[in-house]
């Protein structure tokens, strides 16, 4: 039989936001794995993830595997390939083991997700192995309940951008129609701030971080000026609208 590598979207952080469905999956596979980011010298740096924190709410810490992934690891490519033929290898090495194994990522496992890069190298480690996703609860829906803000009405589009790609690619976002949403923003701050203020949606805009976590911050983009902020931060910032309602359907 087939071994399995399901990867398992555990929303944004708070516990309460992963699906029946997800924790069914947990709690089914026979190990589940979580990224942990390296240490200095390359190996687990012992602090628990947000992914590996919201597992704990749902199986015993005897079932979780921490697997060292180049989380934090941007200007070495030759060491961040070689963590991930590493990672790689210690979960095909699990896939030999044992019939399933859930991979837990923050988010949705299809979404920006460390999942996507493991999954293309067990596919070439093990073959025949079946690759599945559950989906999980994102930041952006997640900040939008929290703060009210609307996603999306009649017939705007949606912007998802990774400020990782540089400012630019945010400004050119903004200055289109309908919602845009910035991930990973927090070290360029300002130069949101400012991108914001360039594009006239400033006034709007929210940004959060630890969403459903007891350091939780939902502010205005407004108090975008005072500095970096935490790495996993999210901006919405809101459609142009006229206070129609059904005004764009």
């Amino acid at each position: 039989m087939s071994s399995r590598l399901i990867g398992v979207g555990m929303g944004p952080g708070d516990p309460e936001l992963v699906t029946v469905k997800g924790v069914n999956v947990l709690r089914a596979a026979d190990v589940v794995v979580v990224p942990v980011m390296a240490g200095a010298d390359g190996r687990d740096g012992g602090e628990p993830g947000r992914a590996e924190a919201t597992v704990l709410h749902h199986v015993p810490s005897e079932k979780v595997v921490r697997v060292v992934f180049a989380l934090n690891e941007r200007s070495d490519r030759a060491r961040r390939e070689a963590a991930w033929d590493a990672a790689g290898q210690r979960v095909a090495g699990l896939l030999e083991r044992y019939a399933s194994v859930a991979f837990a990522t923050i988010g949705d496992p299809n979404v920006y997700s460390t999942f996507t890069y493991l999954a293309e190298t067990v596919r070439e480690l093990v073959p025949g192995c079946v690759v599945e996703t559950v989906p999980g609860i994102t930041a952006m829906q997640d900040l939008a309940a929290r703060s009210g803000a609307v996603l999306t009405e009649g017939t705007e589009p949606l912007t998802l951008v990774p400020v990782t790609a540089g400012a630019g690619v945010l400004e050119d976002a903004l200055g289109g129609p309908g919602t845009v949403v910035a991930y990973k923003f927090g070290r360029q701050a300002r130069e949101v701030a400012r991108a914001l203020r360039e594009t006239g949606r400033l006034e709007d805009a929210v940004w959060g971080s630890a969403l459903g976590l007891p350091e939780e911050s939902i502010r205005p983009a407004a108090d975008l000026d005072e500095g970096p902020l935490p790495y996993l931060s999210t901006l919405i910032a809101p459609a142009r609208r006229d206070g129609t309602r059904g005004g764009k359907l």
